[in-house]
């Protein structure tokens, strides 16, 4: 996958204190699967992650499923 021509995003609640992750979302109508990586190291590995199962998790984030930090 060619990474860098990808449009990467954050979280709208990131406060840009280095822990954060990215995804690009316009990548996953064509694939069915969305692209995720450590904002930290933007040439570093990417998983891709099915858009259910990414859908599931955001869900169980906004839901406090995972707890807090």
């Amino acid at each position: 996958m060619a990474t860098e021509t990808l449009l990467w995003l954050k979280s709208s609640y990131s406060d840009n204190g280095g822990t954060c992750v990215e995804w690009a979302p316009a990548h996953s109508a064509a694939t069915g699967t969305v692209p995720v990586r450590d904002s930290k190291v933007p040439r570093g590995p990417v998983l891709t992650v099915r858009t259910h199962a990414f859908a599931s998790f955001v869900t169980g984030i906004k839901s406090g499923e995972f707890g807090t930090v």
